[in-house]
């Protein structure tokens, strides 16, 4: 992907927020300007294990209602070049692979699809059952990339902060965003 300039960030209400600030922190060095959707469970986990509301990651541009239907987000006429779900519930993964729009996040996901932009799922539940499996393959014929956050170690981070900041490099890898980060260890460099 070249470019990529504009996303709409989508935060759901599952575990993993510590991921957020880390993306957001790589994506402003880059000057790539992010418009949020936080659904109200991803307000209440984003609370609960950050202590913060959306409002309060300053990288963001603008939040969006997710009851706010007439956002820019909700058209393929809106300039965004990808989404990110991070971290994506498995409600929202299914809402996303079935194609129903119940909300801005998941409207707004729907779009990135069927106008051909990559959607990443940061999809986020352990163990798997057969229907989160049946939805990750739906969301991946449907054009999403499924990036669960999964942490590396051969990087040997140093703390949380460095495995969520290494997670937030592998998305932005997949976004096309360049990462000038000296701190961030690829496999076999350096």
């Amino acid at each position: 992907m070249a470019d990529c300039r504009r996303i709409v960030l989508g935060i759901t209400g599952a575990t993993g927020m510590l991921y957020v600030p880390a993306l957001l922190d790589l994506l402003a060095a880059q000057q790539v300007e992010v418009h949020g959707i936080a659904s109200e469970a991803g307000r209440k986990v984003l609370a609960f294990e950050l202590g913060i509301v959306p409002e309060q990651l300053g990288q963001v541009a603008r939040w969006f209602a997710p009851d706010d239907f007439f956002a820019p987000p909700a058209s393929g006429s809106a300039r965004y070049d990808a989404m990110v779900v991070l971290p994506c519930s498995m409600g929202s993964l299914a809402a996303i692979a079935n194609g129903s729009g119940g909300n801005l996040l998941h409207r707004s996901a729907d779009v990135t699809l069927k106008e051909r932009r990559p959607l990443l799922l940061a999809v986020r539940e352990t163990p798997l059952n057969r229907i989160h499996l049946q939805n990750m393959l739906a969301a991946a014929d449907a054009g999403a990339i499924l990036c669960p956050p999964m942490p590396s170690f051969y990087h040997r981070p140093r703390d949380l902060n460095d495995l969520a900041r290494h997670f937030a490099a592998r998305l932005c890898d997949l976004l096309g965003v360049p990462v000038a980060d000296a701190d961030i260890k690829r496999w076999q460099e350096g």
